[in-house]
């Protein structure tokens, strides 16, 4: 073969490595075989063969520790600040899945609205997980200088939050 003048070692490197790429990602195409018969390969590529892989066991929620909302406020306080500082997030939804994610009952929690009364985003947002008599609540919001958490007991309705709440149906 020649070489024309500009192609070099490290071109006509890039151009093969290209070429085997592709024939391997073709190859790895889910559905697929690779090319079709009526295509004609450039190389051909042949995976060697795998172990079969385990079934994938889904992982159970951790589960909280104790039984008071004090032995949980640690663990409710690094939630919230991993949020926040995640990307100042003033989203209820943001802080109610990753409580959720972190194993306090999603039935148990409360959260203020988003949004004022004529839509301007909220100064702050309150979220609460009632455990037994007491609340974890929590703050965030650019009103606050930063996220803040309570153990708080509950109220007389047997609640965490006052106010009007919004419901959480997802």
């Amino acid at each position: 073969m020649r070489r024309h003048q500009h192609e070099t070692p490290s071109r006509l490197l890039v151009v093969a490595s290209a070429v085997l790429l592709a024939a391997s990602v073709t190859a790895c195409t889910p559905g697929g075989a690779g090319p079709s018969a009526s295509s004609s390969p450039t190389a051909t590529v042949t995976a060697a063969p795998t172990a079969p892989s385990p079934t994938a066991t889904p992982t159970p929620a951790p589960e909280i520790p104790g039984g008071d909302a004090s032995a949980n406020l640690e663990r409710f306080t690094d939630v919230v600040e991993g949020v926040w500082d995640a990307g100042r997030s003033v989203a209820g939804r943001d802080y109610i899945d990753a409580l959720v994610d972190a194993g306090f009952a999603k039935d148990a929690m409360e959260v203020t609205f988003d949004r004022t009364s004529v839509d301007d985003p909220a100064d702050s947002i309150q979220f609460s997980v009632h455990i037994g008599t007491e609340c974890l609540v929590g703050q965030v919001g650019p009103s606050v200088r930063g996220p803040i958490t309570r153990v708080l007991p509950e109220l007389p309705a047997e609640n965490c939050l006052v106010g009007e709440t919004r419901t959480i149906d997802w």
